[in-house]
């Protein structure tokens, strides 16, 4: 089917190839304010019995990296849905907890409702793209992205919270800012190549997905960021249901769902658990599924994504997706990106 240009050129689509400047942005901006240093030093002395991870949607997804990071280095940290956090966790709300709220406008209502309920007994680092929201008001120490405005599905504010959050871990974790900042400039080159190649990757996407009617995103580790955020612009920006879920996960009953009109994106992650996913990426073929690789070594042109670092590999994996809502996009005639139902914040909880 041949490509629509006219559909799929709008503001989703500026935004999606802006994403290389919002890093860029990002990164010259970064700040380390005084009062993040003196949490780094508090963390490192013990001083938090738990560290927190919370936000909604795009945001929340976001978390898993670094939670990783932190976890492997020797804390106890945990992701949890803000409005869980503040209906059904909120006795973790004490002076014990360092809370890491990321949340791109810093206004939506999980948000304020946290900061209600918390009253300043856990100690909040801010993550956000908007200097004057209650969340940055409110917070103990602040980190900004610099997306800039966006236009409705979160791509800009994704990987510059992607970013920001790597950046927050070598900082909490003693490891030095410099040598993050060194490791995640390397991003921005990465995604310019492979953005510039976007109307290619939509026309080998488009006939691949023609016949699909269940998608589902699978990994494992620090890609359950763009499997669970992937998951959902698909549907926001498309309408399409998708579901995302661990690769082990998938075995348990998804795995009876598997034929010819389904079709599964298989993040290949780090190399420890490569060969497990390689494996069940056989599996799902052998079912009679369509199901391809997002790594550096696809054998899939769209799905062939540069990773010139580890830290910068969940910020690549959402590239793939994005071009999969554009090729859905084209087949089902509609603009991309554009909310019907929703606002970029949600105001009710």
């Amino acid at each position: 089917m041949p490509l629509d240009r006219k559909i799929l050129d709008g503001p989703y689509l500026r935004d999606i190839l802006a994403q290389p400047q919002a890093l860029q942005d990002t990164l010259q901006r970064f700040e380390t304010p005084k009062e993040l240093k003196a949490l780094s030093l508090h963390l490192q002395r013990n001083k938090y019995k738990r560290i927190l991870l919370t936000g909604m949607g795009a945001s929340f997804h976001a978390l898993h990296p670094i939670t990783l990071e932190l976890v492997n280095q020797g804390f106890t940290a945990f992701m949890v849905e803000t409005s869980e956090l503040v209906h059904y966790y909120n006795r973790l709300l004490d002076s014990r907890s360092l809370m890491i709220v990321v949340s791109q406008s810093g206004q939506s209502a999980e948000v304020v409702r946290l900061l209600e309920r918390n009253r300043r007994r856990a100690t909040v680092i801010a993550v956000t793209n908007n200097r004057e929201s209650r969340l940055a008001k409110h917070a103990d120490a602040v980190v900004l992205t610099h997306a800039g405005q966006e236009f409705s599905v979160s791509c800009k504010t994704y990987v510059s919270s992607l970013l920001a959050l790597e950046w927050l871990a070598s900082i909490l974790c003693g490891k030095g800012w410099k040598g993050a900042r060194r490791r995640l400039e390397k991003a921005v080159p990465g995604m310019q190549t492979y953005l510039a190649s976007w109307q290619v990757h939509v026309d080998e996407l488009t006939p691949r997905l023609a016949d699909a009617r269940h998608l589902f995103l699978v990994g494992r580790g620090a890609s359950l960021a763009a499997v669970g955020a992937g998951a959902l612009v698909i549907k926001e920006s498309t309408h399409r249901p998708a579901e995302g879920m661990g690769s082990a996960a998938f075995r348990h009953g998804p795995f009876e769902m598997l034929g010819p009109n389904v079709f599964v994106i298989m993040f290949a992650g780090e190399a420890k658990t490569l060969g497990l996913n390689e494996n069940l990426l056989h599996d799902i073929r052998t079912s009679g599924a369509q199901a391809e690789l997002v790594g550096p070594e696809s054998e899939f042109k769209p799905f062939q994504i540069p990773i010139p670092a580890v830290s910068v590999q969940p910020i690549m994996e959402i590239l793939p997706v994005q071009m999969t809502t554009l090729a859905l996009a084209a087949l089902a005639r509609r603009e991309p990106g554009r909310f019907t139902l929703l606002t970029k914040v949600t105001t009710t909880e």
